[in-house]
């Protein structure tokens, strides 16, 4: 092409034409690469995940601060526990102290026995003055086991109640949070992770507290029966115990940090398993006999997981045989301890033979203290993570004030409106006005960005205005419940949720219901948005899932949802309809149908019909059209107004200018195809 080909081509259609493609001075690539970038640790070159943030974080706290902290979290749990079932929490705390406290007089008891068995005397005798003893000791384990069993009852009772109270004030506050609050990306990822982790940690919070006090008071127990026998006793179970505790701690933290690179490991080669067993990728899989490659780099890091097993169980295996040999030494210094307190008559043989069952019963509890103060101070970070979610969805819920809209508008009017988007402060409305009027059809045209759908969603009720007035009836929408506004304005949107229910519950979800239905305005909406076709087709028909989740269930295509979707916004029987692009997916015939329903068929005198479109051969019979550009509105009036106007120079408005490019490209393309 000339250059004056080209010149003319730009005065023809206002636009420029690109030059050549430039070509790049790129060097050869090496023969040999890794198939993604790799760190030091293989995973460490991975955005972090927000299941990671937390992975190992007891690891690498002292246990001083965890020590610290427990209270704290103890008291969040039994408070939380509390408001969901106070009775059965009651109970739990009571019967754990019960069952403990059973559990250190069993220990005095069977001192008691000993004492009766190593008396002077004929056998026969000291077994006969044991017997009262040996009855106490085993109503005692009977008694321990009845309030084991009611902590276990009440546990079962407690935790299910904890999870659902939790999970439904969550759920609850999530789905009722200010549309630009979740427009947030930051504000969905904290949702995601508050669900995905602190939910779940907070589910297990209250059995893992339950085993904890379990433990603590048993320790506790055996330090006040060896308190009783003899005072010195009390440095000899620290001198057993402190190796054993130590080699817990590292053990505890070596499976903790472990646990956290096999989760960096696990998140790389499940991008493998994903391409692999994934459905989209299949077909290009195959077609490039990538199988082989795919499986060899799999492989690679399943040895790596291998590798990552065996050094966790060599390293726990060295800590346990320092700790064995050390602990061995300590306990091996204990008994000889008892056995030269025993010899020379300062502790009785019943007290040592007590004393030596209370600190061999202590050692195993101080690994499951270890372990479980571990758990809880990291689980504890999530729920933590949770309850800040939580405050902050309470102060996002949209406002209240106890006053609704009337089912009903004549005139809803909007005033010098502005909106900033908060999390960019990027202003998408400047000073809008407009009255839209019951009965009648309107439309908002303009480029992408413009501040359309933004306006819509204004009217809906789901943003609230930095600045300006929007009045449905005089009433200002700040002084009624925001969602008496949602519930008179139905929105059909361009990309519809393909909800995976039935196609009757698809259509009167818009109406706040999948349960029940008026089945004459259901039949009448998707007859109107030709949905009825589509609905007929189906093997159960109105019953048929949407979904392939379902046995039966079938899945529709792009346009089929857009009928479905228009039906569901026509069923809704708001006082305003808002089609935002919703038949972008459709073909030519079935997007003639939708109009020809909602412009041309009999007019609602108490509906607003609000178009958001950017093919402007579907407005040209609304009433008002207002055509948007940087968040303003630059012109408006109905389609002969707007194709008249000019500006002041004398060229034509913005509304005719976008108007006739389409028709023209429509032209061209027309005229290609007959030439065809």
């Amino acid at each position: 092409m000339s250059d004056a080909d080209t010149n003319g081509s730009e005065s023809r259609h206002g636009a420029e034409v690109p030059g050549p493609r430039r070509r790049v001075q790129l060097p050869l690539p090496p023969e040999r690469a890794m198939a993604a970038p790799e760190g030091e640790e293989v995973g460490d070159e991975l955005k972090s995940a927000y299941w990671m943030q937390w992975d190992g974080e007891a690891a690498r706290t002292s246990v001083w601060r965890i020590l610290g902290r427990l209270p704290a979290i103890s008291r969040r749990v039994l408070g939380l526990a509390y408001r969901a079932d106070a009775r059965a929490t009651v109970m739990v705390v009571v019967l754990q102290l019960a069952s403990s406290l059973m559990s250190a007089l069993g220990l005095l008891a069977s001192v008691r026995v000993l004492s009766a068995l190593f008396a002077q005397g004929a056998t026969s005798e000291r077994i006969h003055h044991a017997l009262p003893s040996l009855m106490l000791v085993a109503g005692l384990m009977a008694a321990q086991g009845l309030l084991d069993f009611g902590v276990a009852r009440g546990q079962a009772a407690l935790t299910p109640k904890v999870r659902r109270a939790v999970e439904q004030e969550f759920l609850r506050l999530n789905c009722h949070v200010r549309l630009e609050a979740v427009d947030d990306a930051a504000f969905a990822d904290e949702a995601h992770k508050a669900n995905d982790r602190g939910l779940y940690y907070m589910r297990q919070a209250v059995p893992q507290l339950i085993q904890l006090a379990h433990a603590v008071l048993g320790l506790i127990g055996s330090a006040g029966v060896l308190a009783v026998l003899h005072p010195v006793l009390l440095p000899l179970l620290l001198l057993s115990v402190v190796p054993q505790g130590y080699a817990a701690v590292r053990s505890a933290r070596a499976q903790f940090l472990s646990h956290s690179r096999y989760s960096t490991l696990q998140r790389r080669i499940r991008l493998f398993t994903w391409i692999l067993l994934d459905r989209e990728s299949a077909p290009e899989v195959r077609a490039s006999t990538a199988q082989r490659a795919l499986l060899e780099e799999h492989e690679r890091f399943a040895r790596r997981i291998e590798e990552e097993d065996a050094r966790l169980g060599r390293q726990e295996a060295n800590v346990s045989l320092w700790g064995r040999a050390v602990g061995g030494l300590a306990v091996g210094s204990t008994y000889a301890v008892l056995g030269w307190m025993t010899a020379t008559g300062r502790l009785p043989l019943a007290a040592g033979g007590g004393a030596f069952l209370a600190i061999r019963s202590s050692r195993g509890t101080l690994v499951n203290v270890v372990l479980a103060m571990h758990q809880i101070y990291e689980h504890a970070l999530w729920i933590d993570d949770l309850e800040r979610h939580l405050e902050r969805c309470r102060a996002l819920q949209p406002h209240r004030t106890g006053l609704r809209l009337p089912d009903r508008v004549k005139n809803v009017t909007v005033t010098d409106v502005h909106y900033a988007y908060p999390e960019t402060g990027r202003d998408a409305l400047r000073g809008v006005s407009m009255t839209l009027a019951a009965g009648s059809t309107v439309a908002f045209v303009g480029a992408n960005g413009s501040g359309k759908s933004t306006m819509a969603k204004l009217l809906a009720g789901l943003y609230t205005p930095s600045r300006g007035s929007i009045c449905w009836d005089g009433v200002e929408v700040r002084e009624v419940d925001a969602e008496s506004i949602q519930a008179q304005v139905a929105m059909v949107l361009q990309d519809p949720v393909a909800w995976p229910l039935s196609a009757l519950a698809n259509v009167t979800i818009g109406a706040g219901t999948i349960t029940e239905a008026d089945p004459q305005r259901a039949l009448a909406a998707v007859t109107e948005s030709g949905a009825d076709r589509v609905i007929a087709g189906l093997p159960q028909q109105w019953a048929t899932p949407l979904s392939k989740r379902f046995k039966g269930g079938q899945e529709l295509s792009g346009g089929n949802w857009a009928k479905v979707a228009v039906a569901r916004g026509l069923y809704q029987d708001a006082a305003v309809l808002v089609l935002d692009e919703p038949t972008a997916s459709m073909d030519a015939r079935a997007e003639h149908a939708v109009y020809e329903a909602v412009l041309h068929g009999p007019r609602r005198a108490d509906r607003i019909t609000v178009l958001i479109s950017h093919r402007l051969a579907s407005v040209t019979e609304c009433d008002m059209i207002y055509v948007f550009r940087d968040g303003r509105i630059v012109e408006s009036g109905d389609h002969l107004t707007l194709m008249s106007r000019r500006t002041g120079s004398g060229e034509p408005g913005e509304y005719a200018q976008l108007f006739t490019l389409q028709a023209a490209a429509y032209r061209a393309a027309a005229g290609a195809e007959e030439e065809t």
